[in-house]
């Protein structure tokens, strides 16, 4: 079978660069290289502070306590209630037009601290629709007090936190 001079041409070219499709990687490796080296310089390194708190799983019961107090903090939309888990209600800091009594509630958690010095936990309770800032706030309040006016110095109170879902 007769070929063509045309057709024994395009078939000689194709014998002539057969295996030459393949991709060259090697710069493509080198791009990625740099890309890395520019991430991992540009990368914005931040001191992260965290808090651990001890939620209630969804299907774990509560341990038996030892005697002694119970200490809860419970946030209503009206009021802040600090609470013994076994005996009930020991104070209620009620709320202002212009936010809650955090001064009053630390006041108070210093007095039970006073009687209670080895206690470390607590726990804050809170109903439904509170921000989470008066959390915050609040969390703050039960963990760590201030020593003197205007100081960077603090007192441990409570440190030991747990979140939870207030009674209704």
């Amino acid at each position: 079978m007769a070929q063509s001079k045309a057709q024994r041409r395009v078939m000689r070219n194709h014998a002539r660069y057969r295996g030459r499709h393949e991709i060259n990687v090697v710069p493509m490796i080198d791009m990625m290289i740099i890309l890395v080296f520019f991430l991992i310089f540009t990368a914005v390194f931040t001191k992260t502070n965290i808090l651990e708190l001890n939620l209630p799983g969804a299907d774990s019961a509560v341990p038996d306590l030892p005697e002694g107090l119970n200490l809860e903090v419970i946030i209503r939309k009206d009021k802040i209630e600090v609470a013994d888990r076994g005996t009930g209600l020991l104070k209620s800091v009620p709320a202002s037009a212009t936010g809650y009594d955090l001064t009053g509630l630390q006041d108070y958690l210093k007095l039970v601290k006073t009687k209670y010095p080895d206690k470390t936990d607590a726990t804050i309770l809170l109903e439904q629709d509170i921000a989470y800032d008066t959390l915050v706030q609040v969390m703050d309040t039960v963990r760590v007090f201030s020593v003197g006016e205007n100081s960077w110095t603090y007192g441990e109170l409570f440190p030991d936190v747990s979140v939870g879902d207030a009674p209704t």
